[in-house]
């Protein structure tokens, strides 16, 4: 990734965090690499090295301040970055997807491996095997840093197949032992458990998001209570794990704080990812601001609620056709009480999954319509089932939009409306519109859905948040 140092220094000298996860920067007289909203001394700008990336900069020979964290920095936007198949891959390899096969990656992305390994050298300064060990690197020294886990657990969290391994890159690349580490992090751990800080650039409208999941809450699949939201949740690998997260919010620090259940220790990059795009905290609100304008002065820093489970959410979408959200609810609570999976959490009233494709594939509509579902409705919700199940179809935040959107289309019964709002939550895509909604409608008295349309275009690449907005103030 190419950077203009002055822009950078600039950037640096202001500690905006606007900039925070946009580059790194290199001290060459201390061997340490800060993101650009550090606290400590600004260094002379003769010393600065410009990174795009965590990775770029160890692989420079650079170590993490223990200060600012590197790895707690919040990450880009695809449809904010030039360079989006790289963003787009390295996304993949933040959730832990493709560190063992770079075939893997390149299967996803659509590309052959010498075409992303190219693409991803040129734009992140590393290859993806080494933005990958850098990712575990960086999950180990967060787990050093905000947890009392022992040494070996922490490897094996953090991906690594030894400890030995464990120890020897740690040594390697930031030059001092795990226990060393540990005992310099100035901030002590108060608590037992794995408690994780997510970053994000502020602001953040925490209270929005929270009422959205609260208004749309499952009954025994999610819960929020008390300034806190929690839900059950698979393993994102499918390995069949199981547990439940949950997430609050620490407005002084400008980040989220997730907890996890024990079960779910292994799957650490997934889950990070997975809640990182749920409260959609790699946004930067400045540029939505900027695009949106009036129209979003009134709530700054307001977020897309995205999805843990692309599959669950698509199914709601389609429950909540032409219907309440609390109807929409009441009929997910139903088929998650009757076809979910028990599962026992800490947590009063948090006890089940949600059935997954290949549960709900298994069913007959006349099982769905028994609970109150329209049987228009069962069937999409089968022959949805059935796409994601044989694999056909991918609800997650790495596929490709346009093709998963006609994909959705040429399903029975999911309309636009539903295809927009299913790519909006699930596909994590800011520009989705779901322009016939009826209150984007109401919003543009005296105008026709295409004609809401063409309006909107002023908006882009930012509709969804536009669609939230709308929502926000009707």
């Amino acid at each position: 990734m190419t950077l203009d140092p002055a822009s950078a220094y600039q950037a640096l000298l202001s500690r905006d965090r606007r900039f925070d996860g946009r580059f790194f920067v290199g001290v060459s007289t201390t061997g340490i690499y800060c993101r650009p909203i550090c606290r400590v001394r600004t260094p002379k700008p003769g010393s600065c090295q410009f990174y795009g990336s965590a990775a770029a900069a160890e692989a420079a020979g650079f170590r993490p301040c223990l200060r600012c964290r590197p790895e707690l920095a919040p990450g880009v936007s695809l449809i904010d970055s030039p360079d989006a198949l790289a963003r787009a891959a390295a996304r993949m390899l933040d959730a832990g997807i493709g560190h063992e096969r770079l075939a893997e990656l390149a299967e996803r992305t659509g590309v052959g491996e010498r075409h992303l390994r190219r693409v991803f050298q040129a734009h992140l300064g590393v290859t993806p095997i080494a933005y990958a060990q850098t990712q575990r690197l960086l999950l180990a020294k967060r787990l050093l840093s905000e947890t009392r886990l022992p040494i070996a657990q922490v490897a094996e969290m953090a991906g690594f197949r030894s400890l030995r391994r464990c120890n020897a890159l740690i040594r390697e690349c930031y030059r001092m032992s795990p226990g060393d580490l540990r005992r310099q992090v100035s901030n002590r751990v108060s608590h037992d458990g794995v408690v994780l800080s997510l970053d994000y650039r502020p602001p953040y409208d925490w209270p929005a998001i929270l009422e959205f999941f609260a208004m749309r809450a499952v009954p025994g699949v999610e819960q929020v209570a008390d300034g806190v939201y929690r839900r059950c949740v698979r393993d994102p690998a499918g390995k069949g794990r199981a547990g439940w997260i949950e997430v609050s919010h620490d407005p002084e620090r400008s980040r989220l704080q997730l907890s996890i259940s024990d079960t779910l220790r292994t799957d650490l990059l997934g889950l990070i990812a997975a809640v990182r795009r749920q409260f959609d905290l790699d946004c930067d609100p400045q540029h939505v601001a900027e695009s949106l304008g009036a129209l979003a002065a009134a709530r700054p820093g307001l977020r897309l609620p995205g999805a843990i489970d692309g599959f669950e959410q698509s199914v709601r979408a389609i429950l909540g056709q032409q219907v309440s959200v609390a109807a929409a609810t009441t009929l997910a609570g139903r088929l998650a009480s009757t076809h979910g999976t028990p599962i026992d959490t800490a947590h009063a009233g948090l006890n089940r999954l949600f059935p997954t494709a290949a549960d709900i594939a298994a069913l007959q509509a006349s099982d769905l319509v028994s609970l109150g579902i329209l049987a228009t409705r069962a069937r999409s919700i089968l022959a949805l089932a059935q796409a994601v199940a044989s694999g056909a179809l991918r609800l997650h935040a790495d596929a490709p939009v346009e093709s998963t959107l006609t994909q959705l289309r040429a399903l029975p019964g999911i309309g636009e409306w539903t295809a927009q709002y299913i790519a909006l939550r699930c596909l994590s895509w800011p520009d989705a519109f779901p322009h016939t909604d009826l209150i984007i409608l109401r919003a543009f008295p005296g105008l026709k859905p295409r004609e809401v349309l063409a309006a909107a275009e002023a908006w882009r690449p930012w509709r969804g948040y536009a669609t939230l907005h709308l929502w926000k103030q009707a």
